[in-house]
């Protein structure tokens, strides 16, 4: 049975799904919103507590002013919001992509409300040696929006993300006037604030919390391969492979389910799993 349920938030109303029975974990994307973590949390749900949400501005978080930048740290305030909803002290996070990057805001402005956290592919660009070049293809992927539009800009964002040529964007929801405007909210108000994010290194080594970061099996060509090997190398800790490439977990959420569960069972996440 999945509950669902709506919050104030600073600058507008947060829409998120709770499903399942156990310890408390929250899985979330940007700008993947709750339906696409479905199937994960389904297959969660028989050890889990799963928590799913609508990033701020996305599908059914509207917020009041649609012009407000998303930014990581915004978003992990959302998700203490949602943890204070729920009278939970911890818990343990799992976030894929612009998602990872809120879980380690999270981590590093509130130490004490995580457990684990999982970053999968976090797009931590500031840590790459060519991050300049890196953001300028950010800024014309932004510009390709705004001239060319949605489809023009996921193609160019797609490429420069290390996908073959064929790769389509996300598949195409019930309405695409909701497509259309949580395209313009990723392109316009958010894959800049995201990638332009360094993490408080600092805190996230010394906290009182686990850090895992995880790679797609068949993530080898994108450009997160090497923002992962980027921030496990300054965290000290190893490369977590799991399956399938940048969003596994939606093509294989029961093969995904399994490794992350027992990561999150397990005190040394090093040992038996597999590491990049």
């Amino acid at each position: 049975m999945t509950s669902k349920n709506e919050i104030t938030v600073t600058g507008g109303r947060l829409y998120y799904e709770v499903r399942g029975d156990g310890p408390l974990l929250l899985a979330m994307g940007s700008p993947m919103g709750a339906d696409a973590f479905a199937p994960l949390a389904d297959a969660l749900a028989d050890r889990f507590t799963v928590v799913t949400h609508d990033p701020r501005g996305i599908s059914r978080s509207a917020l009041d002013d649609p012009r407000e930048d998303s930014t990581p740290r915004l978003r992990a305030e959302d998700v203490v919001a949602i943890l204070d909803d729920l009278g939970a002290e911890t818990a343990d996070v799992f976030g894929s992509s612009g998602g990872a990057m809120t879980t380690l805001a999270l981590a590093a402005h509130h130490p004490g409300r995580i457990r684990t956290v999982v970053a999968h592919e976090p797009p931590t660009l500031n840590l790459l040696p060519d991050a300049v070049d890196r953001h300028a293809e950010v800024d014309e992927i932004v510009k390709t929006f705004e001239t060319d539009g949605l489809e023009a800009a996921w193609r160019m964002f797609l490429s420069t993300s290390g996908y073959q040529e064929d790769e389509a964007g996300p598949p195409p929801g019930d309405s695409p006037e909701q497509d259309l405007e949580d395209g313009r909210r990723f392109f316009v108000h958010e894959l800049r604030e995201t990638t332009r994010y360094l993490p408080d290194l600092d805190a996230l080594r010394d906290g009182p919390f686990r850090v895992v970061v995880g790679l797609g099996a068949d993530s080898g060509g994108l450009l997160t391969r090497r923002t992962c090997a980027a921030l496990a190398d300054e965290l000290g800790v190893p490369v977590v492979e799991f399956p399938g490439d940048h969003g596994g977990f939606i093509w294989d959420p029961e093969g995904f389910a399994k490794l992350l569960g027992d990561i999150l069972m397990t005190e040394d996440v090093r040992i038996p799993l597999a590491r990049v």
